[in-house]
């Protein structure tokens, strides 16, 4: 017998253990331990921060779910992974033992590394999690009656853009629903070489789509750029020439902002030698497994990843919600043949598709594989992604309260392209 153990249930710590479930032998069983029982569909952030949408949308109640699919369940945050002994020590002074454990806790965000960022304590906003978000909602309401510049973005070190960008435009349209767009300027801030970089040096021609969205709707733009700190109203801001000096300091005064912060593991596995890399993200082969211990998994934001190449101010790469699917299946396959004796062989496809919204259009790409160089990589623009990224949101969430073990996140986003292959993308 095996004990199969998924540390977090985010987007995917959650499809992993229907996936994972259905490679089990009879006599396996599998545990998934979590901070969070409630699983929140984290690509809707931006919806809610500026009240399109509420909690209870988005949200997923997985301790019933698991309950149904006879999952062990344990809503309590991990405080110490212990690999050479096998064992997950839990916050609560509890430990729970392993057979093999596939490490899917997303990231800890990293705003204490830039002096007055983020939502706690800081004085920007964030869309990170729900939480944020409906903190963002309110801060965008107190806005509203006192319209001021905004400023939005990504700081260094970040690895996530799509978002930033979406955010971006969503409050350009809720703006002028307001009637009151023409009152705020916006700047789009980021530690991007260039606009449409997203962490991948570019999905066929994001750079000429984006910047030509920015101009259409009147926002201005400074790229590689090092936030050093930000005060009440008030952020400090370095522009990073190519050879790593200091080409240009600015002062952006903002009445709301939302900066998307730089991530790293979360403490469990914070400087674990041979398990994670100096950033405590997860050190995985092709195969989704640790080298140095083998029983080990990682998949989703948790796993390290090497940079596309070198830019003036550092810029991670995201994994898309397609890739992590990627990974998930991957590794439910690997740990299915190795509990029956066999070598585990296959590898994540790695792909990205990404709709980014921008509240009555949007752009959306394909990188086949995300990191170049690809054989698809095609990108496009249009009202039909608003459409789409809706007709997901339902589609996934409807999926994930049933507890499907297919991959969904996959056939969600080809069910709302209308497409019954990912290479037919390119012909809308």
């Amino acid at each position: 017998m095996a004990h199969i153990v998924v540390m977090g249930a985010g987007l995917g710590g959650s499809i992993m253990a229907y996936e994972m479930q259905e490679q089990l032998r009879p006599e396996d069983r599998i545990t998934v331990i979590t901070k969070d029982p409630m699983y929140h569909f984290v690509p809707s952030n931006p919806w809610i921060a500026v009240g399109w949408r509420k909690r209870e949308h988005i949200s997923v109640d997985l301790s019933k779910i698991m309950a149904k699919k006879k999952i062990d369940f344990k809503p309590v945050p991990a405080k110490k992974v212990h690999p050479q002994q096998n064992r997950i020590e839990l916050e609560d002074g509890t430990s729970v033992d392993y057979d093999y454990l596939i490490i899917a806790t997303g990231p800890e965000l990293a705003f204490d590394e830039i002096e007055g960022l983020g939502p706690y304590g800081g004085h920007t906003q964030s869309i990170c999690h729900v939480d944020h978000a409906e903190k963002a909602h309110e801060a965008f309401e107190e806005f509203c009656k006192n319209p001021r510049p905004i400023v939005v973005g990504a700081v260094q070190g970040a690895s996530c853009f799509g978002p930033a960008y979406e955010f971006t435009f969503i409050l350009d349209t809720e703006l002028r629903r307001r009637k009151i767009r023409d009152q705020v300027p916006i700047t789009f801030v980021t530690s991007e070489p260039y606009i449409g970089h997203l962490g991948l040096d570019g999905v066929g021609d994001t750079k000429g789509l984006l910047e030509s969205e920015m101009r259409d709707h009147h926002i201005k733009w400074i790229t590689s750029a090092k936030v050093k700190k930000v005060e009440d109203g008030k952020m400090f801001i370095e522009e990073i020439a190519e050879d790593g000096s200091v080409k240009k300091e600015t002062e952006l005064e903002f009445g709301f902002s939302m900066m998307l912060p730089a991530f790293r593991g979360i403490d469990a596995v914070m400087g674990i030698e041979g398990l994670v890399n100096p950033r405590g993200f997860i050190i995985v082969d092709k195969h989704q497994r640790n080298p140095t211990y083998p029983n080990i998994f990682g998949v989703g934001v948790c796993v390290a990843i090497p940079p596309t190449g070198p830019t003036p101010v550092p810029v991670g790469v995201p994994k898309t919600g397609f890739m992590i699917e990627s990974m998930v299946t991957a590794t439910a396959m690997n740990i299915g043949q190795i509990l029956r004796g066999q070598t585990p062989d296959h590898v994540g496809t790695w792909n990205a598709v990404c709709l980014a919204d921008f509240g009555d259009s949007g752009v959306a790409f394909v990188a086949q594989p995300q990191i170049p160089p690809r054989n698809v990589n095609w990108a496009s623009s249009g009202k039909w992604v608003h459409v789409a990224k809706v007709g997901f949101e339902k589609y996934f969430l409807g999926k994930l309260r049933k507890g499907t073990s297919e991959p969904f996140y996959e056939k969600a986003l080809l069910k709302v392209l209308g497409i019954s292959k990912l290479k037919e993308v390119e012909r809308l």
